[in-house]
């Protein structure tokens, strides 16, 4: 039996990839994709989720969501991203239209349609998760389990000094969503950049990349990553490029490549230096109980040969459908 899985991103060159590679793993059924503003506004972001899932054969709805944070202005990360969100990349026209539902409305019709059986995947911020809260306060149990890339527990920001992007973008809404899933049967597990940014390709996995085959989303993530690695010289990195989204997507997949630990864990929303960093509480000064699993490890070699035999495998000689 295929997993009922709803993936929410903001897509975003590594978010390309985690689309990618669950559309490559049969053991996968995407319900649903919604498009969040961040890496780009969410026309740009709708885009490229129609054009990657017509390409990529994956028949479920794709859904405008919502085009500004619950509070604050949306800041975009082209310069991280290209104009486009998917660097180099020159995208076709899409093949399909967006389903008429907001990104909030097809959370809650996914999870009501999937009872305690859909995985929910958030690789942007959490903006329509936060209003879909709002319309089905349910969905905590609702959800088989959440798995989210954000956050940074013990480690540098990415964003600002100690915050990281998908929960900047939003603070209120990611805080919203953590304390709503305190109630949920089995905790969310974050994988934030203590563990993203273990995942860090070079020269080879590029080569490996472009190696990939015929298939056109091939050309896609291949000229997106040249991008990224352009972005990731320029910011001090040298020529690689932290490729975070699909670690995250992969484990929530296989259960495989992370390790956690059950954490109390919330958002700054006040601080005027620290607003947006995700704060945990080890030594359980707050007196709450553990609301996330958080990433404290990942085995990034084996994850990323995973990733590539994944990709390699499934996009192999074929040019409209992954799978």
């Amino acid at each position: 039996m295929r997993t009922p899985l709803l993936l929410d991103c903001d897509t975003g060159i590594d978010d390309a990839f985690a689309l990618t590679y669950l559309a490559c793993r049969p053991e996968v059924e995407i319900v649903g994709i919604v498009s969040t503003a961040g890496n780009v506004p969410t026309a740009a972001v709708l885009h490229n989720n129609l054009v990657l899932a017509g390409l990529l054969g994956i028949d479920a709805p794709v859904a405008r969501g919502a085009q500004v944070p619950l509070v604050q202005e949306l800041m975009t990360a082209e310069d991280t991203h290209g104009p486009t969100g998917l660097g180099h990349a020159q995208l076709p026209e899409p093949t399909r239209t967006a389903d008429p539902r907001t990104g909030a409305q097809l959370w809650v019709e996914a999870a009501r349609a999937h009872p305690g059986e859909l995985v929910g995947l958030v690789l942007g911020p959490h903006t329509n998760l936060a209003l879909a809260l709002e319309m089905e306060p349910k969905l905590p149990r609702l959800l088989k389990r959440l798995h989210v890339m954000g956050g940074a527990i013990n480690h540098r920001g990415n964003t600002g000094a100690t915050s990281e992007w998908n929960v900047a973008v939003d603070p209120e809404a990611a805080q919203r969503v953590l304390a709503a899933f305190s109630t949920a049967p089995t905790r969310p597990v974050m994988g934030g950049l203590d563990t993203t940014e273990a995942v860090r390709f070079r020269q080879p996995e590029l080569d490996a990349v472009q190696a990939l085959g015929d298939h056109p989303v091939v050309g896609i993530l291949a000229d997106a990553l040249r991008f990224y690695f352009e972005f990731h010289q320029a910011d001090g990195f040298g020529w690689s490029a932290h490729v975070h989204d699909p670690l995250v997507a992969a484990h929530a997949v296989t259960g495989r490549f992370l390790q956690t630990t059950a954490l109390p864990v919330d958002v700054e929303l006040a601080g005027t230096l620290t607003r947006g960093q995700t704060v945990a509480d080890p030594l359980g000064r707050w007196g709450r109980e553990p609301n996330v699993d958080v990433a404290t490890s990942a085995n990034a070699p084996a994850f990323i040969a995973h990733l590539l035999e994944t990709l390699r495998q499934g996009l192999h000689g074929r040019s409209e459908d992954c799978r």
